[in-house]
């Protein structure tokens, strides 16, 4: 799979992004309706959104080195 591929985007970039939010929205809920297990699921869901964030900054560098 080449990296300049928009499905290569899609899968490393696009979906663990939504899953992300799909937990900080599901500890919010939680933590609004007082239940205790919602500070771990927002926690989950900020870590995962942030090796995402992570995760995109080493491919555009990558990709960047590969094109020169």
């Amino acid at each position: 799979m080449n990296p300049n591929d928009p499905q290569f985007i899609y899968l490393i970039l696009v979906l663990p992004a939504l899953f992300g939010m799909v937990l900080i929205g599901d500890g919010t809920n939680k933590l609004i309706h007082n239940h205790e297990h919602g500070l771990i699921s927002l926690i989950f869901g900020i870590t995962f959104l942030a090796i995402v964030v992570l995760g995109y900054l080493f491919f555009s560098t990558y990709l960047i080195g590969s094109i020169k």
